[in-house]
């Protein structure tokens, strides 16, 4: 029986792999906001402060689309900074509450200008980075939302990284969550797009955090004088984490076997080949053979094997896998 599956699935896999282009229109969708805008606090509307706000805002954008990289020491950073409305494609005031009311400048870049100047510094090949869900419970035991989480989000956001608000309706078991559970992985892919979650539990001068990435979880905790400054701690602590497994930029061709289960159907694999040849550092893909639920895949990519497969899991789809023979990374595919 198993031979006969082995068979079926080899086929199978010979089929879809002459369908390249099918397997490509399954890609994911992008994330609920764009990478290219950014909304930066100001203190009114003058000419100066807009120059100041706009240059603050090209500079998280540049970090998001270098996928979390510090380029403030790459020739023509200080240039792009001076130059920032140049390639500003819309910004928008908005009021928000307070008495004075506090403002805040909503800025969107062009696409191919930004793209540009990270190429032009030597970072292009890193990728814009899935959002970080903020599952984040006050002293109270309720989840809090957008409005009560502005310095946490503010904090991850200036190390590159967007943020997504966690819906307490749509959240799966958090004890499970906060476990690496893989069907609540999989929920929470379905609903936001992300692989990538850090969760906290607000005390009185304390919290407790969890980073899970690539269904992976890293825990730690903090304290502070207040709720904003452990938010700060935070937000540094998870995308320094993040960074060292992300950010790492090879040099060279990696040629690499990469086991991947939980493979269902012809679709599962269709979308999987999606995902990988989405991910700038994969040069190529090439199926070398199926077993049961799983193929061994060899792949040639511009990064070290371990940074593909955290960039990888980071989208969600995928989480780390049990080790499986002759294979340099082991991974699982989730429903």
């Amino acid at each position: 029986m198993r031979l006969t599956r082995l068979l079926f699935a080899t086929l199978l896999l010979g089929l879809i792999a002459g369908l390249p282009q099918i397997a490509l229109s399954q890609a994911a969708p992008p994330p609920p906001t764009s990478p290219y805008t950014v909304v930066v606090p100001v203190t009114d509307t003058s000419d100066a402060q807009r120059t100041q706000a706009f240059s603050a805002a090209l500079g998280q954008v540049l970090a998001r689309v270098s996928g979390g990289q510090d380029l403030r020491g790459k020739a023509g950073y200080d240039d792009a900074m001076q130059n920032a409305a140049g390639i500003v494609k819309v910004f928008q005031y908005q009021r928000g509450p307070g008495n004075p009311p506090s403002m805040t400048l909503a800025v969107t870049f062009d696409q191919g200008a930004v793209q540009r100047v990270v190429t032009q510094m030597g970072a292009a090949t890193a990728g814009v980075k899935p959002p970080v869900l903020l599952v984040v419970r006050g002293s109270d035991g309720n989840v809090l939302g957008k409005d009560d989480l502005g310095g946490l989000a503010d904090a991850v956001s200036k190390h590159g990284y967007q943020v997504t608000y966690a819906d307490p309706t749509q959240l799966p078991d958090v004890g499970q969550l906060a476990g690496a559970d893989p069907a609540a992985l999989a929920a929470i892919t379905r609903i936001y797009k992300t692989g990538l979650v850090l969760m906290g539990d607000m005390h009185n001068g304390s919290a407790d955090w969890t980073l899970i990435s690539g269904g992976l979880a890293q825990h730690w905790s903090t304290q502070g004088t207040s709720e904003d400054a452990m938010f700060a701690d935070a937000g540094k602590s998870a995308t320094d984490r993040l960074g060292q497994t992300l950010n790492v930029i090879g040099s060279g061709q990696v040629d690499g076997k990469l086991w991947i289960s939980g493979l269902h159907s012809a679709m599962d694999y269709a979308n999987l080949l999606s995902t990988l040849r989405a991910d700038p550092t994969v040069q190529k893909v090439s199926t070398l053979g199926a077993q049961d639920d799983g193929v061994m895949l060899d792949v040639k990519a511009g990064t070290p094997l371990a940074t593909l497969s955290a960039n990888l899991t980071a989208g969600g789809r995928l989480m780390q896998g049990t080790s499986h023979d002759g294979a340099d990374v082991t991974l699982r595919w989730l429903h």
